[in-house]
């Protein structure tokens, strides 16, 4: 086995609790397409255009078609992003109060080509209303073009948080900030908004809505199925930790039988970030519904996310039922 200073330095552990991605060197990925949606719809819709003809405004985005993705290798970034976007737009002229509707196309959104040579197609529905079109072609088609701009920066920079983790060398530098931070905390400058995702999921559980609401409050319980020891004050303002400390909390509201709301966070998440978790109870016939409704998720830690709900909680909650079942 190499040791620290021996053997090819591409496979050296360095000293970083997690031992993730030493020096960078390995290729990991991001796909950033759902978030790249959100973001160019948030960036386009309501751009408004104005001169003393008339007035504009892109009023929803019609089509979005493509992918987009972020990988990084060596320490590097690299970025993928291929869209078709089509949007809708609306302008009023001044003098005669006449309203027209027309369209925007960008056919090839991408990689391979600047933002300012990006194609920018403006059309209009038949008829007056010419003087609207030339604005959107000028004033409009370079908003259009700052707002790309305004994505793609976002991408290579809100987007790819936490992807490149410190090497030994800046990780010496930060010695005395890093031993604040919790272990294999998600590092992430000050005044960096982390870019997040919300999760929907449900399950059905073939118990009764007390039953079930019991086993995410009752200590007991909550311990037979996290099959770990637990810290749980089932009360509003009251704290919560599981899974030997891995998710830790804070519970905001509980309304019996109903309904849980939870500040919830991981440990490797980012220091004192949390999500905001609601749990609803709703009875059916014979069964339970568990409707999870998670915001705030960190967009790196969607999948484990969606695991921990999934098999940590879900599968064993309904293998300590059936238990139950059948000492009963």
């Amino acid at each position: 086995m190499a040791k620290w200073g021996q053997g090819d330095p591409r496979w050296i552990v360095e000293e970083r609790e997690d031992g993730t991605n030493v020096n960078n060197w390995h290729w990991t990925e991001r796909d950033a397409t759902s978030w790249s949606k959100g973001k160019l719809r948030e960036s386009l819709v309501g751009i408004v255009v104005e001169n003393e003809a008339g007035r504009c405004q892109i009023s929803d985005l019609k089509q979005v078609e493509g992918e987009a993705s972020c990988s990084s290798r060596k320490g590097k970034l690299i970025f993928f992003y291929e869209w078709n976007i089509r949007l809708g737009w609306k302008g009023i002229i001044k003098e005669s109060g006449a309203k027209h509707k027309g369209l925007i196309e960008i056919p090839n959104l991408s990689e391979e080509n600047e933002v300012d040579d990006t194609e920018v197609n403006v059309s209009k529905k038949k008829g007056d209303g010419d003087v609207l079109k030339d604005l959107m072609k000028t004033a409009g088609t370079a908003k259009v073009r700052e707002a790309l701009g305004d994505y793609l920066k976002a991408l290579k920079t809100e987007f790819t948080v936490g992807m490149i983790l410190p090497t030994r060398a800046t990780a010496t530098q930060e010695l005395t900030v890093k031993r604040k931070l919790s272990e294999n905390t998600l590092q992430v400058p000050l005044g960096v908004r982390i870019p997040t995702v919300a999760l929907h999921m449900t399950e059905l559980f073939d118990t009764g809505v007390e039953r079930l609401y019991s086993i995410f409050t009752v200590k007991e319980l909550v311990q037979k199925f996290s099959k770990s020891p637990a810290i749980l004050e089932a009360e509003k303002g009251g704290k919560f930790q599981m899974f030997d400390g891995n998710v830790t909390g804070e519970y905001i509201d509980l309304l019996a039988n109903e309904k849980i709301v939870m500040k919830w966070r991981c440990r490797n998440w980012p220091e004192e970030h949390y999500a905001t978790v609601v749990l609803n109870f709703v009875p059916t016939p014979g069964q339970t519904e568990l409707q999870l409704d998670c915001k705030g998720v960190p967009v790196c830690k969607e999948e484990n996310m969606k695991f921990c709900w999934q098999k940590q909680h879900f599968e064993e909650i309904k293998g300590l039922l059936q238990l139950t079942t059948l000492s009963g």
